[in-house]
């Protein structure tokens, strides 16, 4: 597959990144000098529910697996087979700045695109207060993007099954070349899990995703840059342990989901935010339906910057803050940095401890970017006759147009976009109360 920056696509060779010519990243060694953790105990959470794909599906055939309960999953909706197109070879780019964004006076433009400065300051350096009622010593950080940098890019196409997909597989390749060719990521740093690689260890299996996963935060330190990127089938299940105000988790769908079952947010949660310290970045994007809390983050965003968020005075009355206080946790990296957090609603009694033991919020810098709200489906697009996620191409087009825009400022550039072609109404939710007006870094 000539063309594709970076070398072979994986899966044409096998191995992760870093399997030829020492680790660098890969699996054997995670480019922070320890193994991932392997996956979670089969059961630690629920499945249940129904499927919610690109639009809805059909009824279920065949039982899920004894390991995931008695829930059900129906199968992804009709869809058409995939379209191999390679994306645009662009040029990288040159004079680069500590963000990784082109270091221009005045402006330039590249591949059609015309891209200046923002006028939006820079992350505060500082630990910043959660405030809505916290404790004043309840504290976050931004990330500057100045360390390290890891990415998982997850495609699944579903060849063979139901609501077979076309754009997903694609979507992986157009982020990693943007990733390096705009934000000096490299490949040895990626590991990349699509359902046409020949590795079975880059089958985007349940099991794979998990242990990826674990790969992604493993060792991150403050100002370090780590990139999550989800393209497949996501849906919605019934919320088992009371921390969704709607009643439903959201998932999403591996490719082996018929009998390993499906990844549920509070999984998700749980693998790539709960093990993070203050002052890392962790940047994702879900282009799937039902995305627009997959990572059970608290904090959500309109293109207008007006903040949803949780009512944490009112959590401090039920004594959530508290047994939060009690059973704070630290010891990362040898850094004392305590899991803080809030349940999204408050509980009362002895449920306390229990519905505050996995947190929401969390010190570190943790943004997602969602392809629709959680009542919303995603759409499987063509663009430029190929096959691509609409959120993934959305993203791209945006920053490509204009790499330096505060975050109130990428979502409505993202919405216009989307909007020339999607009713879709992209999301941003944020593990800690955000200053959308700051620039955007990653």
């Amino acid at each position: 597959m000539s063309g594709y920056p970076g070398g072979h696509y994986p899966g044409q060779h096998g191995g992760y990144p870093g399997q030829h010519g020492g680790q660098h990243g890969g699996y054997g060694g995670d480019g922070y000098g320890r193994p991932p953790p392997g996956p979670p105990p089969p059961g630690q959470w629920g499945q249940q529910g129904g499927y919610g794909g690109y639009g809805g599906g059909p009824p279920p055939q065949g039982p899920p697996p004894s390991q995931y309960g008695q829930g059900q999953y129906s199968q992804p909706p009709q869809q058409h087979g995939y379209g191999h197109h390679q994306p645009p070879n662009y040029p990288p780019p040159q004079n680069l700045d500590q963000y990784g964004y082109q270091n221009n006076q005045g402006g330039y433009s590249q591949g059609g695109y015309s891209q200046g400065r923002s006028s939006a300051p820079a992350p505060p350096h500082n630990a910043q207060q959660f405030g809505h009622g916290a404790p004043s010593n309840y504290t976050f950080q931004y990330s500057h993007c100045t360390g390290k940098r890891k990415a998982l890019l997850i495609g699944i196409n579903y060849f063979g099954q139901d609501g077979e997909l076309r754009g997903c597989i694609n979507d992986t390749k157009n982020v990693s070349s943007f990733l390096m060719e705009r934000y000096n990521y490299k490949r040895e740093d990626m590991i990349i899990l699509t359902d046409d690689a020949q590795d079975q260890v880059l089958q985007p299996t349940a099991n794979n995703i998990r242990r990826a996963m674990g790969w992604l935060v493993a060792g991150a330190q403050p100002d370090d840059a780590l990139f999550l990127h989800y393209s497949g089938h996501g849906g919605q299940t019934a919320d088992l342990d009371g921390d969704e105000e709607d009643g439903t988790d959201e998932v999403i769908y591996p490719v082996d989901y018929k009998s390993a079952g499906h990844i549920v947010d509070d999984e998700i949660h749980h693998l790539v935010v709960k093990p993070l310290q203050a002052g890392v970045r962790l940047t994702a994007i879900f282009d799937s339906c039902h995305s627009g809390s997959v990572m059970d983050l608290p904090y959500m965003y309109s293109t207008k910057g007006v903040l949803k968020e949780p009512n944490l005075a009112a959590e401090a009355g039920q004594g959530l803050l508290s047994a939060i206080g009690s059973y704070a946790r630290g010891d990362m990296g040898g850094v004392a940095s305590s899991i803080l957090g809030f349940a999204k609603k408050a509980y009362k009694g002895d449920d306390a401890y229990n519905k505050t033991k996995d947190t929401r919020t969390s010190p570190a810098d943790v943004i997602m970017w969602s392809g629709s709200k959680d009542d919303q489906t995603s759409a499987d697009a063509t663009i430029a006759q190929q096959a691509t996620g609409a959120m993934s191409w959305a993203f791209i087009t945006a920053l490509k147009k204009n790499p330096q825009q505060s975050y109130v400022e990428l979502l409505n550039s993202i919405r216009d976009v989307l909007e020339t072609k999607y009713s879709q109404k992209p999301q941003l939710s944020c593990s800690h109360p955000l200053d959308t007006s700051i620039l955007f870094v990653m």
